[in-house]
C-alpha cells in the first residue's frame, strides 16, 4: 500500500502508507527535518509523527513561519502550565492559547504570581525542556476525560460544554501528555520538549475566566517563544524600541494629550500641542476631501433610539452603545456610535437624481462607544474619538469605478503620513449571513479585488468574513519598527439603502435603490495621532510639528532680536517658538531637542548684528552664520505640507 503525496509546488511523491510528516521531510532534505515542527494535510495541521494513511496535499510547517510560531508557543504554553502545577499545590489550571508573538496560561493560586514566581516557573520550564518530554496525543471519551480532570473545574466545564455541543454520550475530546503532564488540545504540537529553543516569560495580570466579571479571578501568565535565541533577542530589542515609543509617554512627554483619572477609562483630553495636531491633520483632510468632490456635513453627537433602532444598530450593536437617555418625558435618545444614519438622513432629505450620484458625503464626527475597560488603550482604543468618516451613495454600475477611487485616494493620504509599506484584507460573504442577492455580492466582491489588484497592494483574502450588509477591504500599514497598524475600511453596504428607502431618480427615470460605500481612511483621528506618534517616536514630520522650530537667545539681551526672527518666520507661516527662559543655552537647545521639534535655532550678538542665526535642523550639524533669508527657505521645505 502506498500514498501519492501533493507538495506546494505541484510535484508529486509516493511513500509508504502510514508515512508521517517527520519521515517526509526527512526524505526532502535534512535541513527541513531539522526545521519541521508540524505537517500540513489537505491545509489541516497535524503532528509531525502523525501517520498520513490518505493521498493529499502536503505542506511541511517551519519553525520560523508564522505557523511554525504557533506550534511553538502552543507547545510552551503546555510546558508553563506543567511547570505551575508542579511547582504550586492546588493550582487550578483554565486555558493557555498562542497569541500575536506569544502565548498566556490562566491559573487559579491563592496569591497573584509574583515576579520571583515567574523566575522560578521560567526555572522549572527550562528543567522540563532539557528531559526533552514527548508530546503524545491521545483521544478520550467524556467519561473517560472527566475522570482525568477531575479535581480541574475549568477543565471540566470545557469537556462538559464539548459533551452538550455533540450530543451526550457520542463525543471524543483530544489530549496531550508530555509524561506524567496532560491537557485538553487539539494540537498540533512539536515532536518533544527539547524543540523549545527560546522561551521567555513576560509577565502576570489578573483574567476572569470565560472574560466575564462575574466569573473566578484567575491569574494570567504571558511568555513568547521563538525559533532561536537570536529572534528572541531580536523581539525583546523590538519590544524595547515599542515601549519607547509608546504613545502614552511620548504625549505626555511632549505635552500632546493626557488621560486624567477625573474624566474615566478611556477618554482624553488634548492640551495645547495636541489640540494644534489635530487641527493640522484635520485641516490636512478637509481641504484634501473638498479636492476630491467630497461635501462635507455635520451631525449631532445624539439622536433618538428609533434611528438606531431602524439602521439596525439596536439589534447588533447595542453592548457597544452607551445606555439610553430618556428626554421629552418619554423619548429615549442614544449618543452615536457611527455616523453613517445621518449621512442616511442627508441623502434622503430630498428627491434625488442620477446625476447628482456619486454622491460623497464627509464629516469629522464624533462617536461615543463603549469599550470593556480592560481593552481600552490609550488613543489605540477610546471610548470617545471622532472618525474621519464618508459616505458614498452610487450606482451599481458605478462600484468598481468608485471602490477604486477610493483606494486610490486612500494610499495617496496614507503616503502623505509617511506610511509606504501596505497591506489589506479582502472580507468575503458569510454564507450563512448576508443580505442581498448573491449576483450583487459577487459584483461587489470583484470589484474589491480588481481595485487591490489595480493598485498592485498585496492582500489576503478572509473567507465569510464580511458583514452581514456588504464585503469590506481593511488597508493596514507597516510602522517604524515593522508592526501592522489596520487603518483605512472601504465597505460596501447593501442594507442600509434598504432600510431606509433609499431611491434615486435613474436616467430612465425609474426609481432605483442606491448602493452605499462606508469609508474611514485614518479609522480615527485619535487613534491616527497614536500611531503617528509612535511611527516617528514622537519626532514628527515637520509639517506635522506643533512647533516647528525653536528660537534660543543667548542672553536676555537678545530675546527682542528672536522675537522679531519668529516674527519674520510667521510671515512665513512657520510655528516658531521663542525660549525666553533664565536657563543656559545648553539646556534650551537640550529641552528643544528633547520636545523634538524639527530645528532649533541660536542667536547671539554677531547673529544681531549681521540679521543672521545659527540653524541646527533635526539629525544636522549646527551652521552658525546662516543668513535669515536662507533660514527661512530651509524651515519652509522642511515643514512643506504634502498638499
Amino acid at each position: 500500500m502506498s500514498v501519492t503525496i501533493t507538495f506546494p509546488d505541484g510535484s508529486e511523491r509516493r511513500y509508504d502508507s502510514d508515512v508521517t510528516g517527520a519521515e517526509i521531510a526527512a526524505s526532502i532534505g535534512p535541513r527541513l527535518a531539522k526545521a519541521a515542527v508540524a505537517v500540513k494535510l489537505d491545509g489541516v495541521a497535524t503532528d509531525l509523527n502523525r501517520a498520513i494513511a490518505q493521498d493529499g496535499m502536503v505542506e511541511i510547517v517551519t519553525e520560523d513561519s508564522e505557523e511554525g510560531r504557533h506550534v511553538l508557543r502552543h507547545s510552551a504554553a503546555h510546558v508553563m502550565a506543567q511547570a505551575v502545577l508542579d511547582l504550586f499545590d492546588g493550582a487550578k489550571f483554565a486555558i493557555g492559547p498562542p497569541i500575536a508573538d506569544g502565548f498566556y496560561y490562566d491559573f487559579e493560586v491563592e496569591q497573584p504570581f509574583t515576579p520571583e514566581d515567574l523566575e522560578r516557573i521560567e526555572e522549572r520550564m527550562a528543567e522540563i525542556i532539557a528531559e526533552d518530554q514527548p508530546f503524545e496525543r491521545d483521544e478520550l471519551s467524556v467519561a473517560e476525560a472527566l475522570d482525568v480532570f477531575g479535581n480541574q473545574p475549568f477543565k471540566t466545564e470545557i469537556i462538559e460544554s464539548v459533551d452538550e455541543q455533540e450530543g451526550a454520550g457520542g463525543s471524543e475530546v483530544s489530549v496531550y501528555r508530555n509524561l506524567e503532564f496532560v491537557d485538553l488540545c487539539r494540537g498540533p504540537h512539536v515532536p518533544s520538549t527539547k524543540r523549545l529553543k527560546a522561551v521567555k516569560l513576560m509577565r502576570s495580570a489578573g483574567a476572569y475566566w470565560r472574560g466575564d466579571e462575574n466569573r473566578a479571578q484567575l491569574q494570567r501568565i504571558y511568555g513568547t517563544a521563538w525559533e532561536s535565541k537570536a529572534a528572541l533577542a531580536a523581539y525583546l530589542e523590538r519590544l524595547e524600541e515599542a515601549e519607547r515609543r509608546d504613545h502614552r509617554k511620548l504625549g505626555q512627554e511632549l505635552e500632546l494629550y493626557s488621560f486624567p483619572s477625573e474624566l474615566g477609562s478611556g477618554l482624553a483630553v488634548w492640551h495645547p500641542k495636541g489640540g494644534l495636531l489635530r487641527t493640522i491633520i484635520e485641516d490636512y483632510s478637509r481641504r484634501t476631501h473638498l479636492a476630491h468632490d467630497y461635501e462635507i456635513v455635520a451631525t449631532p453627537h445624539v439622536a433618538k433610539a428609533d434611528l438606531w433602532q431602524q439602521s439596525g444598530h439596536l439589534d447588533f450593536y447595542a453592548e457597544g452603545m452607551y445606555p439610553g437617555m430618556v428626554l421629552d418625558e418619554t423619548t429615549e435618545y442614544r449618543m452615536k456610535p457611527m455616523n453613517c444614519p445621518f449621512h442616511i438622513l442627508i441623502f434622503g432629505s430630498r428627491s434625488r437624481s442620477y446625476r447628482e450620484l456619486p454622491l460623497r458625503l464627509f464629516e469629522l464626527g464624533t462617536v461615543y462607544r463603549y469599550e470593556r475597560s480592560g481593552v481600552i488603550h490609550g488613543l489605540m482604543r477610546a471610548r470617545g474619538f471622532t472618525q474621519d468618516d464618508s459616505h458614498i451613495f452610487c450606482e451599481e454600475k458605478d462600484i468598481a469605478a468608485e471602490l477604486q477611487n477610493l483606494l486610490d485616494f486612500t494610499l495617496m493620504v496614507l503616503r502623505d503620513f509617511g506610511f509606504t509599506e501596505f497591506e489589506a484584507d479582502l472580507s468575503t460573504k458569510d454564507p450563512e449571513k448576508y443580505i442581498g442577492s448573491d449576483d450583487l455580492w459577487d459584483k461587489a466582491e470583484d470589484a474589491l479585488r480588481l481595485a487591490l489588484e489595480t493598485a498592485e497592494l498585496p492582500y489576503e483574502v478572509a473567507e465569510g468574513e464580511g458583514a452581514f450588509y456588504g464585503p469590506k477591504i481593511d488597508v493596514h500599514v507597516r510602522d517604524a519598527i515593522g508592526r501592522r497598524w489596520q487603518l483605512s475600511t472601504l465597505q460596501v453596504d447593501f442594507a442600509q439603502p434598504d432600510n431606509f428607502d433609499l431611491l434615486y431618480a435613474s436616467d430612465h427615470n425609474t426609481r432605483e435603490r442606491p448602493v452605499m460605500i462606508h469609508r474611514a481612511l485614518m479609522g480615527s483621528i485619535e487613534r491616527f495621532v497614536g500611531i503617528l506618534v509612535e511611527h516617528y517616536a514622537g519626532a514628527l514630520p515637520g509639517w506635522l510639528a506643533p512647533v516647528q522650530a525653536t528660537i534660543v537667545p543667548v542672553a536676555d539681551r537678545h530675546v527682542a532680536y528672536a522675537s522679531e526672527v519668529a516674527e519674520r518666520l510667521h510671515t512665513e507661516g512657520l510655528r516658531i517658538d521663542v525660549d525666553a527662559a533664565d536657563d543656559t543655552v545648553g539646556e534650551k537647545i537640550r529641552r528643544a531637542i528633547t520636545q523634538k521639534h524639527p530645528a532649533v535655532l541660536v542667536v547671539g550678538d554677531s547673529d544681531v548684528a549681521a540679521q543672521t542665526a545659527g540653524l541646527r535642523l533635526r539629525g544636522e550639524d549646527e551652521r552658525r552664520g546662516v543668513a535669515l533669508d536662507e533660514v527661512a527657505a530651509s524651515l519652509v521645505e522642511l515643514c512643506r505640507a504634502p498638499r
